[in-house]
């Protein structure tokens, strides 16, 4: 179409910067060991979890046909977020169709006119999207900065409710949020504590709930954001609070009021995950073991990785290049690892997210750590593909 041609010149432009720069994005299936998928559980393909989806869905069909508040609600949605509100140890929860739509529904909703957020600056995207949809002022503080946070809560006297929004594990770092010091900070100064749990729920915790269970803080969170489709294996997102914050999402919250429901297969499915996290704790312990083995061998190969103890480990690399240069080497060695880049991660810190998983084993961590630290010597800085 001839009235295209300047928006068609625009995108290739636009297209041949991303390639010059290292930063065009390529769909590609899984193939290799997986170190780069975010299944750490090992649930997404298990037996049980696909047996009750299949029969779930001959319950209740491919799709749910409208929005909940209209003729796509069934009763097993209720059922599982009232477990999952249990699980979370909260009075209930929502389901939404995605984690983005969960953090966009819970941020547009509450922030209002004259709020204020503060918000952690390597907060996932989604988080970052939600806040920049609403009307309240953002203060972005430094990575995990208690005494700069503490400092901006207690001078910030206006009117409007205060909010503080953070991971409670960083998807990109691997590091853990100081819930502790935040939860006591948000008492201090009356600010509504906001924690997305996605890395955590399913690993951390007595009951693998996550991070908020582990460190005790679960009576100073306002609300928590639950990824399902990673540890637990399926999909979407459950937001678990007090019970009028979760009415007041059904009521307002423009991505679950306007959006079709998710298949109600998959809460059948996410109710199986659940059984089976609380019949088998070890496998949340063999996901912190063998992340404490990937760490030890990268160490002991000479591999420079930060001092955590998560089950997701950044090698920073630098240059987009060289990061797509070391993934595409382990990728032919049959790793399925993946070159994380700005905007994603901020320039100049393009790196390997090594995720471990269930069945990332210890000669797993021995191969893979070996051939990393030879691949390195061969892609030293400055040298790309």
């Amino acid at each position: 179409m001839a009235s295209l041609e300047a928006l068609h010149r625009r995108v290739r432009a636009r297209l041949a910067e991303w390639e010059a720069a290292g930063l065009r994005r390529v769909l590609r299936p899984p193939s290799g060991i997986d170190l780069s998928s975010n299944d750490y559980l090992g649930l997404a393909a298990h037996p049980r979890l696909v047996h009750r989806l299949v029969e779930a869905a001959r319950i209740y069909g491919c799709g749910a046909t409208a929005s909940r508040l209209l003729r796509g609600h069934r009763e097993i949605f209720t059922e599982v977020e009232r477990r999952f509100a249990a699980f979370k140890g909260t009075e209930a929860a929502l389901y939404f169709a995605s984690g983005y739509a969960a953090n966009l529904g819970v941020l547009t909703t509450f922030l209002e006119p004259g709020d204020v957020v503060f918000s952690d600056e390597r907060n996932h995207a989604s988080l970052i999207d939600g806040m920049r949809l609403t009307r309240a002022r953002r203060v972005i503080f430094p990575h995990r900065d208690v005494t700069t946070l503490a400092r901006l809560l207690r001078e910030e006297v206006g009117a409007g409710q205060k909010f503080l929004v953070t991971e409670s594990l960083f998807s990109m770092d691997g590091d853990r949020a100081p819930l502790r010091e935040y939860a006591a900070l948000c008492r201090e100064t009356q600010t509504a504590l906001i924690v997305d749990e996605a890395h955590a729920v399913g690993l951390y915790g007595a009951r693998g709930s996550g991070l908020i269970e582990e460190l005790g803080v679960a009576d100073d969170v306002f609300l928590s954001i639950n990824t399902a489709g990673k540890a637990l294996g399926v999909c979407g997102a459950f937001v678990a609070g007090p019970a009028w914050a979760i009415e007041y999402l059904v009521q307002r919250a423009r991505p679950f009021v306007f959006s079709t429901a998710p298949p109600p297969a998959l809460l059948a499915a996410l109710d199986e995950a659940l059984t089976l996290l609380e019949e088998e704790p070890e496998r949340r312990a063999r996901v912190r073991e063998n992340a404490h083995r990937f760490r030890a061998a990268l160490a002991e190969a000479g591999v420079a990785i930060p001092d955590e103890d998560t089950q997701i480990i950044p090698v920073i690399l630098g240059e987009s290049a060289r990061a797509m240069a070391v993934a595409a080497a382990l990728q032919r060695e049959g790793f399925d690892v993946r070159a994380i880049r700005p905007p994603t991660v901020p320039p100049g810190t393009a790196r390997l997210r090594i995720s471990v998983n269930v069945h990332a084993d210890e000669a797993i961590a021995k191969r893979f750590a070996d051939a990393l630290a030879r691949i390195l010597r061969e892609f030293p800085h400055g040298r790309g593909i």
